[in-house]
């Protein structure tokens, strides 16, 4: 299943015979993996897809908010005579200079680590925030490590979210954190919508607290222009959950969710499959059955003794 499917408690208990559920990509937010597990539900997903593709995506929104290409594009696109220096200040400013500028990160598993070594390349200098890490990583990919979400905001001239969605971040980026963060920074999002709250990001941009954002995911998706706060931003790039995306990424995410699918048919669950994300659950779930089963069994047989004497 796809993202864009929600399955809470009332729609998994509807589907009786349903044993596993395979997400086609990484997150599971949208989906109630406790009540899947206490439905004897195993819920997969395919981690580690489009590594490359999401890393190249952020580049890509990060150089645009940087040299304004999306913007002069759309410009010329839309008639604007750029004739001379002057009318060029109109259309591209602001546009700093990338190098020695600080690109914060908050997350640095797979994709974040990505994003740093290609931003490294740019002349960026790289930080990021990720609690769950051991120390030393950053020593040898040759980035700073911060330990506090503030010292990032604080230091980021701009911040790219590439952390999984959890009951802790939600609207990780909220009205508090934006004032932490430098003014005009700039803000990216590939990551999962809901660490936004974009009402609170809104208002940073119409104000220009936040200078420019880019944003492949929402809290609400499929994005709808019309019923987002954002839409009467003109500093931001959207793009529709597609970071993801290449003919490669594609191919290899249904070979990887069919493969799950057959160790779940030919195996027993959920010992047999690799990327089972409420396997503990499902566990503990059986052998609370299994306890059931033999108490169950064990006063049968005593009252049974019972009734022959």
């Amino acid at each position: 299943m796809w993202h864009t499917i929600q399955l809470n408690r009332d729609d998994l208990a509807k589907f009786k015979s349903l044993r596993i559920i395979v997400r086609i990509g990484s997150g599971v937010d949208n989906i109630d993996v406790k009540s899947a597990a206490e439905l004897g539900i195993a819920v997969c997903n395919v981690p580690g897809f489009g590594i490359e593709e999401v890393a190249d995506t952020t580049l890509c929104l990060i150089l645009n908010l940087y040299r304004r290409t999306y913007w002069l594009a759309n410009a010329l696109r839309e008639g604007k005579k750029v004739p001379g220096p002057e009318q060029l200040r109109e259309v591209a400013t602001p546009c700093p200079r990338i190098r020695g500028d600080t690109l914060g990160l908050v997350g640095f598993g797979r994709i974040g680590t990505a994003v740093a070594l290609r931003a490294q390349a740019f002349g960026f200098r790289v930080t990021f925030y990720d609690p769950y890490l051991p120390d030393g990583i950053e020593k040898s990919l040759g980035v700073e490590r911060v330990y506090s979400m503030q010292d990032l905001l604080f230091q980021s001239d701009c911040i790219s979210l590439h952390c999984s969605l959890n009951e802790h971040n939600r609207h990780l980026i909220n009205e508090h954190t934006i004032r932490l963060m430098r003014p005009g920074a700039f803000l990216v999002n590939t990551a999962r919508g809901a660490l936004i709250d974009e009402q609170a990001v809104a208002k940073a941009l119409k104000d220009e607290r936040i200078r420019a954002a880019a944003f492949d995911v929402f809290e609400s998706e499929p994005f709808s222009m019309a019923n987002s706060p954002l839409k009467d931003c003109k500093n931001v790039i959207f793009t529709p959950h597609s970071a993801f995306y290449s003919d490669s990424s594609i191919r290899e995410l249904r070979e990887h969710a069919a493969t799950e699918m057959r160790r779940a048919i030919v195996g027993k669950l959920p010992d047999a499959l690799r990327s089972c994300v409420n396997a503990d659950l499902l566990q503990q779930q059986q052998q609370q059955q299994q306890q059931s089963s033999h108490q169950l069994a064990a006063v049968t047989a005593s009252s049974g003794n019972h009734a022959r004497s």
